[in-house]
This record gives structure tokens, C-alpha cells and sequence, in this order.
């Protein structure tokens, strides 16, 4: 049986390790901007194409908790329990590049309520981390 998720992978040249799968429908990626310290979520599902083969990644809803110089929460944002709430635009990336360091708190990965570092799956090279949907065939 085949399952839906997602697969984490350095983007660095001459990285050659191998992606890791991580199970998942549905999951919140979180992080606070190093800067501002304003807490961002974007909650995404990873879906299969209409034909049934490609999985893709879909974002559903994301929010900011305030805004602040350069982070402004679009036009269409609603301001809701402390909480800029909206629709992303972007409906079915391919995959995010997640630029990470070793300067600033690592991105979470958030699914049924529990919410831990994306270095729990992929440790980070200081670098990019590719986030792509993909299916894991035993």
C-alpha cells in the first residue's frame, strides 16, 4: 500500500543523502521570523492529481500572529483571536524551498496537535531544505 507525504532533502550541492519521508495528509508548518519574532503557520494537505498519480501539495490556510515591517498579511487578511487569517494564492506548489540556519529556531512540523523542530526528520545544513510531496512505496 502506498502512502501520502512528503519528502524532506538538502538542497546543497554535492549533498547526496537520500530524502527522508515523512507520513502525512495534512500538516502545519510553523516558524517564527528571526527578525520580528512574529509567529507564521500555513497548514497544507498533500493530495493526489486528478489522474491519480502525482501527488500535490496543497495550501489550505495560513496565519500570522500580528504583522510587522516587511510581513505585512495581505489585503484579504482577517484579523481573528490575535491572528491574521487568508487564503494563500499559491494553491498547489510543487514543494517549498525552506531556507534554514543555524542562527535562527528551525521551522516545526505540526500534525495532530503536536508540533516538533523539522530537525527531528532532516537536520539542517544551514542551508535550503526541500519540502516536496511524494508518495512512499514499500
Amino acid at each position: 500500500m502506498s502512502l501520502l507525504g512528503v519528502c524532506l532533502s538538502l538542497a546543497a550541492a554535492g549533498v547526496s543523502a537520500q530524502p527522508v519521508f515523512v507520513p502525512a495528509q495534512r500538516f502545519t508548518l510553523a516558524w517564527t521570523h528571526s527578525i520580528e519574532k512574529v509567529r507564521w503557520e500555513e497548514d497544507y494537505a498533500i493530495k493526489l492529481s486528478p489522474d491519480g498519480t502525482t501527488p500535490i501539495l496543497q495550501a489550505l490556510k495560513a496565519r500570522v500572529r500580528g504583522s510587522a515591517a516587511g510581513m505585512e498579511p495581505p489585503d484579504d487578511a482577517v484579523l481573528r483571536n490575535g491572528w491574521y487569517e487568508y487564503q494563500p494564492t499559491t494553491w498547489s506548489p510543487k514543494g517549498l524551498r525552506l531556507t534554514r540556519s543555524i542562527y535562527t529556531a528551525d521551522y516545526e512540523w505540526c500534525q495532530t496537535g503536536q508540533c516538533l523542530p523539522l530537525g527531528q526528520w532532516l537536520p539542517s545544513d544551514g542551508d535550503i531544505t526541500l519540502l516536496e510531496p511524494c508518495i512512499d512505496q514499500p
